[in-house]
């Protein structure tokens, strides 16, 4: 994910997109869809990575996380695989010390894991360039090697595959511009190695920043996924990822209220419904089949930094958002909606101070529950 859950976050000053096509919900649901996900099916982002180096498994840290998602009664954890961990010293040299671990861990705890695949490792750079945090590689064939020998490996085990991250954001994607026609190839690689070793696996397309800004920095989310569309993407995935933040609106707010109203940010990406603009694009470009996963969702409680402070809410209302968020999506997006995946578990060397994913969290870095946590955990929940 990086540092940020929205990536260049918006502001209510933003300019407005062209129009996205909508469709009533009726009509976006009364499709043959292929089930991929349970619908919905229940989610949640951690961070067990670098947890096993500091000694936390033994200190029991990562068996109280995955029991704390168990306790709630959801069935995924989504958790980042950078591919510079992996393969990081030279093409073919793989270290997958962490990743047995961590797929054995969740497969204890039987639960299904879903992978992000990003952030490349420097050798596999143009030789020129200079060094870049997340950049698509020189040469896709390398990608497509590297996402082909994971998928091996865990073949049947890792069960679903994120291929990149906000790929809309200049930032996520080498400080190039955003570019749909690249990010498909990109997609088209890993997707072919992913089919090839493990056929079974869910391939879903990268999370896609909400914005209205198109610049060379960022492209609307509804244009790029268009474009992913006129490039050929939809070959390449089985379910459509995208990213639903709330912002400041409760879940139910259409995004033609929030494009009019200036307390939600006049604009239709600051709804958390702006899902359905996501799904109507696929239904126009005829892929209703398909099902859409919600890779990053949640309401923010930060009122620390100013980027975020201006649709910060507070900690009741975070619980109670969330809740009517997969209500809302039980009630109205099935059966064309997939995975949900709230953010976070939070990273145990998190603090308030220095991560701005803290206050998005729903439980603090020393496990300590806030009341979405416990709310999720109440909350009804579709079989």
């Amino acid at each position: 994910m990086g540092v940020l859950l929205l990536g260049c976050t918006p502001s209510p000053q933003e300019p407005t997109p062209e129009p996205t096509p909508t469709l009533p919900t009726a009509v976006m649901s009364d499709v043959t869809v292929v089930p991929r996900f349970s619908s919905p099916a229940y989610g949640i982002q951690a961070f067990l990575w670098w947890k096993p180096h500091m000694e936390q498994w033994s200190a029991g840290v990562v068996p109280r996380e995955l029991e704390q998602i168990n306790e709630m009664g959801f069935g995924w954890i989504k958790q980042q695989f950078a591919w510079r961990d992996i393969e990081g010293i030279e093409k073919g040299k793989y270290d997958w010390w962490r990743t047995d671990q961590i797929v054995s861990a969740v497969e204890a705890a039987n639960l299904k894991l879903l992978v992000r695949i990003d952030r490349q490792p420097f050798w596999s750079q143009e030789p020129d360039s200079s060094l870049k945090e997340n950049r698509p590689p020189a040469d896709l064939n390398d990608f497509r090697d590297f996402c082909q020998a994971m998928a091996s490996r865990y073949r049947g085990r890792i069960a679903a595959y994120q291929i990149w991250n906000e790929p809309n954001l200049s930032r996520e994607w080498g400080e190039k511009p955003p570019s749909a026609i690249e990010y498909t190839a990109l997609l088209a690689a890993c997707s072919q190695g992913i089919r090839e070793a493990d056929p079974a696996a869910i391939v879903i397309s990268a999370g896609l920043s909400p914005t209205g800004t198109d610049t060379a920095e960022a492209m609307p989310d509804a244009k790029f996924l268009q474009q992913m569309y006129d490039a050929g993407a939809s070959a390449y995935f089985d379910v459509l990822g995208v990213h639903g933040p709330g912002y400041k609106a409760p879940p139910e707010v259409s995004p033609d209220e929030a494009e009019i109203t200036p307390e939600y940010g006049n604009g239709r990406w600051f709804a958390f419904r702006h899902v359905e603009d996501m799904r109507a694009i696929m239904v126009a470009n005829g892929d209703a089949q398909k099902q859409v996963a919600i890779l990053e969702m949640g309401w923010t409680l930060d009122q620390v930094n100013p980027e975020y402070a201006w649709f910060a809410v507070d900690e009741q209302t975070q619980a109670d958002y969330l809740v009517r968020a997969y209500q809302y999506a039980a009630d109205h997006w099935q059966p064309w909606i997939g995975l949900m995946t709230t953010v976070y578990l939070a990273d145990s060397a998190w603090t308030a101070e220095g991560y701005e994913q803290w206050w998005w969290s729903i439980v603090l870095p020393d496990g300590t529950p806030r009341q979405a946590f416990y709310a999720l955990r109440d909350m009804a929940k579709i079989e």
